[in-house]
């Protein structure tokens, strides 16, 4: 979700173009201007490995397992044989691992890794929409203050995305830790470099046993530079759902109480134009609540609760959107329905269903609307509860 308020969310593929091309043209203009660095980023490279390779001296990465290819049967759904899901039955999860930086450094909200010869690692300072490292926003502030300087270990753990959505929160940022443990045993960094703005992260970072007293929360401005800095990979940067990921979530976020609970649950985004909503929810719901569905407004329940719905839940039915990420808790088994806009649909919660057993998934995407001028990104979703209730048939009957 772009961060523009929901009225100019019609402007965000041009506002999105013209970031990228400041970024770009900026960039390269101060990083041949900076002198002696002046802190800022002298070049960059595309790979972890070749960042290595360049910065010997003051990087080491720890690899943790080679890139896996997975292959995953495309599923059913309205239109059926969709590209969006079709083009990633195919794909390959990257290398795990722990990028290490002896005076490494991290600038700016958005996250970028800088070794301390001025090297911008693109593959851990992945950021949405840019071709290469040259595109980084980092470059929008390319002369930033002096850093201040952490004398000891600072594990880095916030990634694009992660500061204000549930789902690259959980399943981008949380799994870090994972890595960093799977390469360091239980190591407890000095300082933890975290997105703690939200309620729901206070909770779940309460509920992995982070101590805020130690969590640096990425801001404008943010300039850190570490005797150690620690950087794990970002393994689901294209959102393929990689299943050590999955695994790690339910293994550390367990359900605590799951009886009375419904199984059949809809889930609804509300009302608000430009967010995705159903735009006939009134009367979708209506005829799902005659099927014996449940309700579920995540946004009213605590984090907790949310993963006990979805692990109690048995067939699931929703809008695309960031409330499915708790689909990594449901059980073997479960049946899934996701809807979709026409001008927008994704793989992500098709692939963490596909890394659960027995698992059945559905898509169902809505005709072009007449009207036009919406964000693709937040369109509405026009569905009729007919053509919803034939797709839960198909679902429930395959």
């Amino acid at each position: 979700m772009s961060r523009l308020p929901s009225q100019l969310q019609p402007l965000w593929p041009l506002v999105k173009r013209g970031h990228r091309a400041g970024a770009l043209a900026i960039g390269a203009v101060s990083r041949h201007t900076t002198g002696p660095l002046r802190d800022g980023v002298r070049t960059g490279s595309t790979t972890s490995r070749a960042t290595v390779a360049a910065e010997p001296g003051s990087a080491t990465l720890h690899s943790l397992g080679a890139a896996v290819t997975l292959e995953r049967p495309a599923p059913p759904g309205d239109p059926a044989g969709l590209t969006f899901l079709s083009d990633r039955t195919r794909t390959t999860i990257p290398e795990r691992f722990v990028l290490e930086l002896a005076g490494g450094r991290l600038i700016s909200r958005h996250g970028a890794v800088v070794t301390a010869g001025g090297i911008l690692d693109h593959e851990t300072s992945h950021y949405f929409g840019i071709s290469s490292w040259r595109e980084h926003p980092v470059f929008w502030n390319p002369w930033p203050s002096r850093p201040e300087v952490v004398d000891g270990t600072v594990a880095v753990l916030s990634a694009r995305g992660t500061g204000h959505n549930f789902y690259h929160f959980v399943t981008d940022e949380l799994p870090r830790i994972g890595l960093l443990r799977e390469a360091f045993g239980d190591i407890e960094p000095d300082v933890w470099v975290l997105d703690r703005h939200t309620g729901y992260q206070k909770q779940l970072l309460a509920m992995l046993g982070i101590e805020p007293d130690r969590v640096v929360t990425p801001g404008p401005g943010l300039h850190l530079q570490a005797k150690r800095l620690l950087v794990p990979s970002l393994p689901n940067a294209v959102m393929d759902a990689p299943p050590e990921s999955q695994a790690w979530l339910r293994e550390h976020l367990p359900p605590q109480r799951t009886t009375g609970l419904p199984e059949k649950i809809y889930v609804t985004r509300g009302t608000t134009p430009h967010t995705r909503r159903m735009v006939q929810e009134d009367a979708v719901r209506a005829a799902l609540q005659a099927r014996g569905f449940t309700c579920v407004d995540p946004g009213s329940l605590s984090v907790q609760e949310q993963v006990d719905h979805f692990a109690a839940a048995r067939v699931v039915v929703a809008p695309h959107g960031a409330a499915l990420t708790n689909l990594a808790f449901c059980r073997p088994g479960v049946r899934v329905l996701e809807m979709f806009a026409p001008g927008y649909t994704v793989h992500c919660y098709w692939a963490m269903t596909a890394n659960i057993a027995d698992s059945r998934y559905r898509y169902l995407v809505a005709p072009t609307p007449e009207r036009t001028g919406d964000n693709e990104l937040m369109q509405d979703i026009e569905l009729s509860p007919a053509a919803v209730m034939d797709a839960l048939d198909q679902l429930l009957a395959a």
